[in-house]
């Protein structure tokens, strides 16, 4: 797969809706050509301990961002026409369908393709025993600069897929 979006959100508590930082990563005939981030307010507008543990952003980073609605519409032509690619897809594309429901925003139509599905089909368990975004770019040698930011992820799967898919 040579063109593709390669996506990534995280939450800031246990609400689907509640995204609070998404990234993207844009791919064309293999090459990454374009890149987007953006806090987001959370919806509703709370952080749980646990996520701010994971990622480290709180109440402080996106009391003033741009909701999901804003966002999302904003993103909506550069979108257009590409699959789109999560690590975990089925976090990521659940938390985006409620965040549309959300704003009243149609979420997109084609299901999302998957580095760690494709990740657990094709590399034997003994080879690389964890399937975490992570683990694999180590076993890969892709670079992941900070875990858990929402580029930096979104980068890094986008890497995955170009390897993968």
């Amino acid at each position: 797969m040579d063109n593709f979006i390669a996506i990534d959100v995280e939450t800031a508590n246990a609400e689907a809706t509640s995204i609070c930082a998404i990234g993207a990563v844009k791919v064309r005939d293999g090459v990454i050509v374009d890149r987007r981030y953006s806090l987001v307010r959370p919806e509703p507008d709370y952080y749980a301990y646990f996520c701010t543990k994971v990622h480290g952003l709180s109440d402080d980073d996106t009391w003033n961002a741009p909701s999901f609605g804003t966002v999302w519409k904003s993103w909506a032509e550069w979108l257009e026409g590409y699959e789109l690619v999560a690590h975990n897809a089925a976090f990521d594309a659940s938390r985006i369908h409620a965040a549309c429901r959300v704003y009243g925003l149609e979420p997109p139509e084609r299901p999302f393709l998957c580095t760690l599905k494709a990740a657990r089909s094709t590399i034997p368990r003994g080879i690389c025993p964890s399937k975490s975004l992570d683990s694999l770019c180590r076993f890969f040698g892709i670079p992941l600069k900070n875990h858990h930011n929402a580029l930096d992820d979104a980068e890094a799967c986008a890497g995955l897929a170009i390897v993968l898919l």
